[in-house]
């Protein structure tokens, strides 16, 4: 008699394995991962809660700001003092800076834009930060700045041979110049914003009506929303930053984080906040806290509208989105003990600032939208033990979705496509705040925000044509499609043992998971 192939044999011991696995997890399912999914699904409910109470709030403020007209920035009276800088030529000095680098789609458009702005020419200094480490750029933007000055501009060109700080340290060294210390204001605007011609008579007035005003923060125009379904899903989650976030902090508490971009800052308060910091990502955020944190205030002009340029491409987009993630909760981190300390400010900014703007925004936000709807609500699928309320998983995230997404009304039929994207995304951004909170590798990752400026346009470059040069595999995100078959497998789950509807937003996700994951959103440039 021949012996069994070894081939049985080890079919034999595989099977063994797998009753061996199939006893292990009928022991620990009921005392142990029941009661786990249950203490995760309560907190996350909880914390959903949290985000809808948030969100209540401010839509309740913001309605009395509108219906009341009483947005703080309409209360001042600044046609005599605008009349009065006229009349008496006592302009002050304005220094308007530029930070860039490897530019080269934009840099004409941000400089031409700052150097078009109608202020006295020997009031106002152009600043050119140019980190480029790309000699043709770098040529590019010192002759576009040379051709400026021949025009009567006062435009300075400065250039680091190190990238030290990033943003935040071309900023500080820029201020270290000795024609800079002579100016009253600085205005600061991204390589790709375009400022109208009369932004400083729009802006500089309300500093010289308020001496305790540090701040005059603008809102973006994005000169490029339509251009694909990635910047119009961009454009809805801004509009609720600019038109409800930022305006509630402006007319309740007088602070809400510096965008880094479109605003003019008062050189005073800026030193004595102590300046420019490069501790975190978000150098912007931490200027703006401290500053407040000294007593000063912010004001959001919600009519006035900076041009730019979103991010086209997802690639561009992920990176922009690890860094307002992670350098945010960082920032809470390093900055908690000191704000919990301070004395010039009262209680209520106080837990304002912890609570709603750091710990609910920009914390619970991206991980309830991902833990809970991305990994709870799956794993209730799979384990029905656990009972999910209908009104926490539907009608509170309802609820959240259209305070959100009403602000942008001309997009609201892809309110649908923009809460699966949120949700794809929000495994970036929960990531990205764990690194920040942890300390942990890539906290301090700066990767500049891709620009395409007019190439994105141009009639010769078709997005299929670009596509189509590409390799697929290069387009591939392997977590996104990982996801997506972990969502997919508890949609089969719920229709075939389910007993509630979940497989019907269980499938669109997983295929939001797969669009994402195999580069068919945004535009897609080959290298």
């Amino acid at each position: 008699m021949r012996n069994p192939p070894v081939l049985v044999e080890g079919a034999g011991d595989g099977a063994a394995v797998g009753e061996r696995l199939v006893v292990l997890w009928q022991r620990i399912r009921t005392p142990v991962v029941v009661p786990l999914l249950w203490a995760l699904m309560h907190a996350c409910a909880f914390m959903s809660v949290m985000l809808f109470v948030e969100r209540v709030y401010m839509a309740i403020v913001i309605v009395l700001v509108k219906l009341l007209r009483i947005k703080r920035y309409t209360k001042y009276k600044l046609d005599s003092m605008r009349q009065q800088m006229k009349v008496e030529e006592s302009h002050p000095m304005v220094l308007v800076q530029i930070p860039m680098f490897n530019e080269k789609e934009v840099y004409r458009l941000s400089i031409g834009a700052a150097c078009g702005m109608s202020w006295p020419s020997n009031k106002m200094i152009v600043q050119v930060l140019d980190d480029s480490t790309d000699p043709v750029i770098k040529e590019m933007v010192e002759h576009e700045c040379r051709s400026w000055a021949r025009k009567g501009v006062k435009v300075e060109y400065e250039f680091r041979n190190s990238r030290s700080g990033y943003k935040a340290g071309a900023l500080r060294e820029g201020l270290e110049k000795s024609y800079a210390k002579d100016c009253d204001f600085v205005a600061i605007f991204d390589a790709d914003f375009q400022p109208d011609p009369d932004y400083l008579w729009r802006t500089i007035p309300f500093l010289l009506t308020d001496p305790e005003l540090a701040l005059v923060q603008a809102r973006w125009k994005f000169v490029n929303a339509d251009e694909c379904l990635l910047t119009r899903l961009q454009e809805m989650s801004l509009d609720y930053h600019f038109s409800v976030e930022q305006e509630v902090g402006s007319s309740t508490y007088s602070f809400f984080g510096f965008n880094g971009t479109a605003g003019v800052w008062r050189m005073q308060a800026l030193v004595d906040a102590g300046g420019w910091k490069d501790r975190t990502t978000v150098e912007d955020m931490d200027l703006a806290v401290r500053a407040s944190l000294r007593g000063w205030k912010f004001v959001f002009v919600g009519d006035l509208a900076v041009k730019n340029e979103l991010p086209s491409t997802f690639k561009a987009y992920r990176f922009q989105q690890h860094r307002w993630s992670c350098g945010p909760a960082n920032l809470f981190r390093k900055m908690l003990k000191e704000i919990i300390c301070c004395k010039r400010v009262s209680a209520w900014k106080k837990f304002h600032v912890i609570y709603d703007f750091f710990f609910v925004r920009k914390i619970v936000a991206h991980f309830v939208t991902f833990f809970f709807y991305c990994v709870i609500i799956p794993a209730c699928v799979l384990l029905p033990d656990v009972r999910l309320p209908k009104f926490i998983a539907v009608y509170i995230p309802s609820a959240t979705t259209v305070l959100n997404a009403i602000c942008t009304p001309r997009s609201f039929h892809l309110i649908i496509f923009w809460i699966l994207f949120e949700n794809v995304m929000a495994m970036h951004r929960a990531k990205a705040t764990i690194i920040g909170l942890l300390e942990a590798n890539r906290v301090y990752e700066w990767i500049v925000t891709a620009k395409l400026g007019n190439a994105s346009r141009n009639k010769n470059s078709s997005r299929s044509h670009r596509r189509s040069r590409c390799r697929i595999v290069k387009r591939i995100h392997l977590t996104e499609v990982l996801m997506g078959l972990f969502l997919l497998y508890c949609t089969i789950y719920d229709i075939m043992f389910g007993y509630d509807l979940f497989y019907v937003y269980l499938f669109a996700q997983s295929m939001a998971f797969f669009v994402v994951g195999f580069g068919y959103v945004g535009v897609y440039v080959s290298n």
